[in-house]
């Protein structure tokens, strides 16, 4: 495992980054100054994710190695696992197939344990507490509200669990606080069945029924979703129950936010209390916790959601993901204009490698007439 470990080292870690963990955050040359967050990039989960991965060709080096989906949400990272199959139909007993960091839904699950399938799993431990709280609550007769993303690898395993041993569970999905309105409404005032079922298509167990399925309710999420807003999504529902039954009873809620996610979070919070011109955001345009540290850093500054330095094209032109227009796009500034000070933040997602995160900080000096090497010796 140490020379697997070593060689993700050669392929994710960076020096440079080091270097601003061990100053706190902070890098100045010249009239550049780089702000790091305290809490940044890959994860455990993640790290344990890809060694497993990176160990499993390692381990079965004459086996055919197949990889259910992404590995996790970051382009780079997949690129490199990329010689891995994922074709995954016509598996034998010879073959090894790889569950991701956000685990598979219990059918997928079934149908390669039932053909004898080598299975390395990554999952993450906090994904599974998740799963364990779920579990419990189809046990106990209650239907699990799930916030997070109906499409989502992590959710699609989590709503699965959440149908419980017998399959006889349920789940709604929610994503918004409008989508947690409308159930609150429904809580409190019932209304029109097919309605709510129309609205929630998809996002709900089979034979999901409104007016069954919301007597009791407990609470999870997807694990990298923002906390403040599950915080939210639970104090509406419990005021609901409350509202309906004259007390709580009927409601459970424990806290399953990642701790990783949560600290990337915070720390992205007292990053903002400093002063910063603008703010780069680093990793896959498809990585929920990601997406979420931009929504945090729009309401302050300029944010910009990129995938990596080749994004930052010059010091006029940055090409980044618009989380309102679901697209990328093109924006021009002068917030790299060289013969002024400048303050530029960086943070970046969970399933972000170090070195996508040192790439970014060198192109920034780089295009702000600092030499790579000027960098490497501050």
């Amino acid at each position: 495992m140490e020379r697997v470990q070593a060689e993700v080292a050669t392929h994710f870690e960076s020096s440079i980054v080091e270097k601003l963990k061990s100053r706190g955050g902070l890098l100045t040359v010249g009239n550049t100054t780089i702000r790091l967050a305290k809490q940044f990039g890959f994860c455990y989960g993640v790290e344990r994710a890809i060694d497993l991965a990176y160990a499993s060709r390692r381990v079965f080096p004459d086996n055919r190695v197949f990889l259910i989906g992404e590995i996790i949400h970051n382009p780079e990272v997949n690129r490199q696992l990329a010689d891995m199959n994922d074709q995954y139909d016509e598996l034998t007993e010879d073959d090894v197939v790889i569950v991701p960091a956000f685990g598979a839904p219990i059918s997928f699950m079934d149908k390669v344990e039932s053909q004898g399938c080598q299975i390395v799993d990554t999952t993450c431990g906090d994904v599974m507490k998740v799963w364990k709280r779920v579990r419990g609550f189809a046990k106990d007769g209650i239907t699990s509200i799930i916030h997070g993303k109906a499409g989502h690898e992590e959710t699609r395993a989590t709503a699965s669990r959440a149908a419980g041993a017998d399959e006889k569970g349920n789940y709604l999905i929610v994503l918004t606080l409008d989508d947690v309105d409308f159930v609150c409404n429904y809580i409190m005032h019932g209304g029109d069945r097919d309605v709510f079922l129309s609205r929630f298509e998809g996002s709900t167990s089979p034979g999901f029924d409104p007016d069954k399925h919301l007597a009791q309710i407990g609470v999870a999420n997807q694990t990298t979703m923002l906390k403040s807003e599950t915080e939210e999504i639970q104090r509406r529902i419990r005021v609901a129950i409350e509202d309906r039954d004259g007390s709580g009873g009927n409601f459970l809620v424990f806290d399953t936010i990642c701790g990783a996610t949560q600290e990337r979070q915070d720390a992205l919070f007292q990053m903002l209390d400093q002063s910063m011109d603008l703010l780069l955001v680093v990793g896959g345009y498809n990585s929920s916790n990601t997406t979420h540290l931009v929504e945090i850093g729009e309401k302050e500054l300029p944010t910009f959601f990129i995938h990596s330095a080749a994004c930052i094209v010059s010091l006029e032109e940055i090409v980044h993901f618009d989380l309102q227009a679901h697209e990328e796009v093109t924006s021009y500034a002068n917030l790299f204009r060289k013969e002024q000070d400048a303050v530029v933040g960086i943070t970046a997602g969970a399933s972000c490698p170090n070195n996508l995160i040192e790439d970014t900080i060198l192109k920034v000096f780089e295009l702000r007439g600092v030499d790579p090497a000027q960098v490497r010796s501050a």
